[in-house]
C-alpha cells in the first residue's frame, strides 16, 4: 500500500494534477530498504470531508479521463481481486460477531450471511461494471478535503487501483452519503466533464455493491451496537441493499 502511494505521487499525481484534479502537492516521495517516505502539502486548514455530490463530480471526471488507459500506462496499479483471499478470511471471521449483535435489520442480516464464502466472487464481479480506469480505491469523505473556494482534494492514495469507476462511486455512496441523496450524487457523477452520462450507471453500481457492502459491514464491526456510527452504517447499507433489490 505504501509503495503504491509513493508511486502514485511520483508518476500519477503530476499527470492528473496537470489535468485539473486536486491532490496534495508532493515535496518528497522516496522508497528504500528502510521503508517509504512522503512529504506532502499540509491541507489541515481545509475543511475535512467534501459534499458527496461535489466529490462524485470530481470522481466522474477522473474516471472518464483515464478509462481504458490507466492500466496500460501504470501497469503496477492494484488489479481487481488483489488480496481478496485475506478479505474473504477476515469477513468469515468477523461475520459471526456481527450476526450476534442483534442490531442488523433482517434483510441486511440475511445478505451478510449470504456473503460468507462469496466475497471472492463478489470482488471479481466488479470487472463487469465497466472499463478499467484510475480509481482512488477508498473514496470516502474522510479521505477528502474542501478548500475555501469549494475545491475538493483527494487524499490517501494507498489503495489506488485499476478498476471500473463504479467501485469508487459505490463506496462513496455506501461509506459517506446520506441515503436521501443517493440519486443526486449519482446524477452529479454522470453529468460532469464533457456533459455525457455514464452508461447504465445504476447497473454498474449494482455490480460493485456486494463487494462494497462487505467492506461496509467490516467497517461497521468497529462501531458499538446502537452508536451513531453503527446506525449510520445500517442506514446506508440498507439503501445499498434496496438498490440491489
Amino acid at each position: 500500500m505504501f509503495t503504491a502511494e509513493v508511486r502514485f505521487y511520483l508518476q500519477i499525481a503530476p499527470v492528473i494534477g496537470a489535468a485539473g484534479l486536486r491532490v496534495p502537492t508532493c515535496y518528497r516521495a522516496e522508497q528504500g530498504d528502510d521503508g517509504t517516505l512522503l512529504e506532502l502539502e499540509d491541507l489541515s486548514g481545509w475543511q475535512p470531508g467534501a459534499d458527496p455530490a461535489a466529490a462524485a463530480a470530481v470522481l466522474g471526471t477522473m474516471h472518464r479521463r483515464w478509462a481504458g488507459e490507466a492500466a496500460g500506462r501504470w501497469p503496477w496499479l492494484r488489479p481487481i481481486g488483489a488480496a481478496v483471499d485475506l478479505v474473504e478470511l477476515l469477513y468469515g471471521q468477523t461475520w459471526p460477531r456481527l450476526a450476534e449483535r442483534g442490531d442488523l435489520p433482517a434483510a441486511l442480516a440475511a445478505f451478510g450471511a449470504l456473503m460468507v464464502g462469496r466475497v471472492t466472487d463478489a470482488e471479481y464481479a466488479i470487472a463487469g461494471a465497466g472499463p478499467l480506469t484510475l480509481v482512488h480505491g477508498d473514496a470516502q469523505a474522510r479521505n477528502m478535503r474542501t478548500g475555501p473556494g469549494g475545491e475538493v482534494a483527494l487524499l490517501d492514495w494507498e489503495d489506488v487501483s485499476a478498476a471500473p469507476g463504479a467501485l469508487d462511486l459505490a463506496w462513496l455512496l455506501t461509506a459517506s452519503t446520506d441515503p436521501a441523496r443517493w440519486d443526486e450524487v449519482i446524477a452529479a457523477y454522470g453529468a460532469t466533464g464533457d456533459g455525457t452520462r455514464v452508461a447504465d450507471t445504476a447497473g454498474a453500481i449494482a455490480r460493485a455493491l456486494p463487494a462494497v457492502m462487505v467492506q461496509g459491514l467490516l467497517s461497521m464491526a468497529d462501531e458499538p451496537p446502537g452508536s451513531s456510527g453503527a446506525l449510520s452504517w445500517i442506514g446506508r447499507l440498507n439503501q445499498a441493499l434496496r438498490r440491489l433489490s
